[in-house]
This record gives C-alpha cells, structure tokens and sequence, in this order.
C-alpha cells in the first residue's frame, strides 16, 4: 500500500502559478465587462496613465574637467523670463518660468481658483482662467492672469479680456487634442451657471473647435480682433495639443501668436472619453524639438524682441523636469496635475473618504462627479469648505519656490548662469526612444537614432 500511494505521489501534475495576458490584463478585463454591462465609454479626469517615454528617461551630464560648475551659495543662476515680446505692448516679466496651467472655475471649485491665483502670485508666475470665464477671486488674487478663449466661449467678454495680463486662445489640449472636454450638470451650479450662461444642473459638452475659424487664416483674423479689443497691449498665446508640432507651431506663429503653448498627452483633464486620455496625442518628450525647429526655421527662436516664447506642459513635476524642458528648447513650463496636488488633491490622510468612492489616493480621476473630498474638484458647498485657500495656496508657492531651487541647482551643475543656457548638449538619454525623440545622443555613445550614424 505504501508503494501504490508513492507512485501516485510521483505521478501528481505539479501546480503553476496563474499566468495573465500582458493584452488582456486585469484592468482591460474590467474595462470589457464595463462596457458590456453599461454600454457607454469611460469618461474620467486626470492624463495618461500608462508608461510612456518621458524627461526621467534623459539625463544631465554635470561639469566636471571639460566644464565648469557654479557655486550656488555664491554665484548667481537666473530663472525669470519675459513673455510676449514679439507684439505686446506689455510683455509679461515672470521671476520663474514655472507658471500654471488653464484649469476652470467649474471644474474647480471658487476656493481652489483662489488657491492658485494666492499661490502663484506668491511664488511670482503666472496663472490661468481655464474654461468657464474670470472670476473675482481670482482675478483679484493674482498679480499675472492670463485669460483663456476657448472654442466653448463660456463667460467670454471683452471686459475681461482686458482686465486679463494675456490671452490665451486654446485651439488644442493634450489630454484631448481635436476634442472637447465635458461639464456635467451635478457641477453646473446656480453661479457656474450664470457664468457660462447655461442652464442650472444640465450636463454640457465644450465644442472641439472654435465655431468662427476653421483654419490658420481664420485664426489670423480672429488674433488682430482681439489686439484691437485689448489695444495691443497684451501678448497673445495660442495653445496647440501636441500632434503635429512643427506644423502646428508654425501656422500660430504664422497667425501672429507672441507665445506658443504646447501641450503634451501626459498632461490633464478634467473629463473627457479614456479613449482620447490614453490613445490621442503625442508624449511631450517628442513634441519640444520638432516646435523649436519650426521657431528656428521662421527666426522667431530667442532673438531678441521678434521672440517668440515656446511654454510646454504635460506631466513637469519637479525642478529636473523643468530643466530638461528648457535644456531642450522651451522657455517655460506649465504645470496643472502637479498644481492641484500640492494644493491637497489624492491626499492619503482622506484615503477612507477616497474608499467610499471606489478608489484610493492617488488615483481618484473621477473629477467630473462633483464629489472630490479635498474640495478641489467639486461645486459641493461643503466640501468647498475643506481647502482653506491661504494655505492651500501657500503650499502650492512653497512646491513652485523648490521646483525652480531644484532647476537652479541642476543648471549650477552644468555651468550654468541662468536656465535658459541650459541646452540639449548637456542632456543624454537612457533609452533609443528618448534618445530619438530628445534628439540627443544615447548615453555613452554620440548616437541619435535618425540623425548620425551609429
């Protein structure tokens, strides 16, 4: 008996681990039975959430014998930038060239709008309306506002126009470019409302396209229209999604554009179709080159007053982030996602709150319902209640203040007396991806994929 038992044991099939598809994995599984149980898409907020090349795959080659550092407790590194020479009557002076991005009050609750306007001004930049017009508070917190005129035109006047320090005409957004973003009616409250004359609790759909241009020459006329309405005091952006950059970047500086603002696909929303977060647009690593080479090729790239300022955006977290980005061309960045979380967003001391919803801190993206507990993303009054503006925006001027410290540091490093010195010769990438997008040579080699030979 104990013979016939061991030969049983011998023979047993020995277990395995449970094996996923790398095309089917869980979260794919999830989306397919969503799908099928509902049969409508996801729409969220947030950017891009799968892996895509990005500045972490670039790398600064610090000063050593060929170079020479600068000793940051003693020598100097500049960090202001001027936008807004080329037509401006009044260009814009910023002390960092870290600014924040369009976000809309509606999207944001009025304490968060405040937060950002406190913020930036105390770290001295720059902020933006967003969608859904100006709001006094706002305006009346920040020292530079730039104005943002969409394809929606809620709350647009001509008033505002010209109590705004810039315009800034969206023609795309990286998170959706060739789309439109969407307000549902849980966040159109009785202000909101009156704001964007639209109907009380009724979701609205933003148009993907201007409804008075359909081209670069349009786009061209409607530019002149707005520097008669603000006498041609104020620099005008024009705001592209990156797809097509060099293109892109070319036809707005065509049009007239003083500053060009392009945005890359790890950059937010807030809600649009998944589809579009994930699918549409390019990384921002891949935009910056081909749009400074459209500068360069119309003699618009830092020369002097016929300038025209490159602002990039999508996923800058940290002050490396901000060097690379001007190493490689831009002269300044725009932060959003980065913004709201310092202001408290994705917070772990709510995670029980964040349980509640179905989620957990530091993925809630689900902006467009109204119900974010760090009263950021919602209209809700009592959770509007939550976010203390002065501190919430004193925390956003302390994350700024570190951001440009870090890139000072990072420009010291490799010899540098002001960031915008920075250049692609002091960056080399990790990976032949963001070698060939960058345009700068893999590490360790002089090799650029598609532009000299290995």
């Amino acid at each position: 008996m104990s013979d016939d038992k061991s030969k049983e044991t011998v023979h047993k099939t020995p277990q395995t681990t449970p094996r996923y598809s790398a095309t089917f994995d869980e979260y794919t599984n999830s989306e397919i039975r969503r799908a099928a149980a509902t049969g409508i898409y996801d729409i969220r907020g947030a950017g891009s959430k799968r892996k895509l090349p990005h500045f972490d795959d670039l790398l600064f080659l610090g000063a050593s014998v060929s170079r020479y550092p600068l000793e940051g407790y003693r020598e100097k590194c500049g960090t202001d930038v001027i936008l807004g020479t080329r037509h401006a009557k009044k260009p814009i002076h910023l002390k960092t060239p870290v600014t924040i991005a369009g976000m809309s009050f509606g999207s944001l609750s009025g304490p968060a709008k405040e937060s950002l306007g406190r913020g930036a001004t105390a770290a001295g930049t720059s902020t933006t309306t967003g969608d859904g017009g100006m709001t006094p508070e706002e305006r009346g917190h920040s020292t530079t506002l730039v104005y943002q005129y969409l394809p929606s035109r809620y709350g647009m006047n001509p008033d505002d126009l010209r109590k705004a320090d810039a315009i800034e005409l969206v023609v795309g957004q990286g998170a959706k470019p060739g789309g439109g973003g969407m307000l549902l009616g849980q966040k159109i409250t009785k202000r909101v409302a009156k704001m964007r004359c639209l109907p009380e609790g009724i979701d609205q759909r933003s148009s993907c396209r201007h409804p008075d241009w359909t081209g670069p020459d349009d786009l061209e006329i409607k530019i002149a229209e707005i520097r008669e309405i603000t006498d041609w005091e104020k620099p005008i952006y024009v705001k592209i999604g990156a797809t097509r950059p060099y293109f892109d970047v070319a036809l707005a500086v065509k049009a007239g554009a003083d500053v060009v603002v392009l945005d890359g696909m790890q950059g937010g929303t807030a809600a649009t179709q998944e589809v579009f977060i994930e699918h549409v647009g390019l990384p921002i690593l891949s935009a910056i080159r081909p749009a400074v080479k459209a500068l360069q090729d119309l003699g618009v790239y830092r020369n002097g007053k016929n300038s025209v300022q490159l602002i990039v955006s999508g996923g800058i977290r940290n002050g490396a982030d901000v060097a690379k980005a001007i190493a490689l061309g831009a002269d300044a960045v725009a932060i959003g996602t980065a913004a709201l979380i310092a202001l408290g967003d994705n917070d772990p001391h709510l995670e029980e709150e964040y349980k509640k919803l179905g989620t957990t801190a530091g993925a809630y993206d689900d902006w467009h319902e109204g119900k974010d507990p760090a009263g950021i993303t919602t209209q809700d009054p009592e959770l509007m209640k939550r976010l203390d503006p002065i501190k919430a925006g004193h925390r956003l001027a302390n994350y700024i203040a570190v951001m440009t410290m870090e890139a000072q540091v990072v420009a010291r490093a490799c010899g540098k007396s002001h960031l915008h010195n920075l250049e692609p010769e002091d960056l080399v990438a990790l990976t032949i991806e963001a070698s060939a997008m960058a345009q700068v040579p893999l590490a360790g080699t002089s090799w650029i994929p598609g532009v000299t030979k290995f």
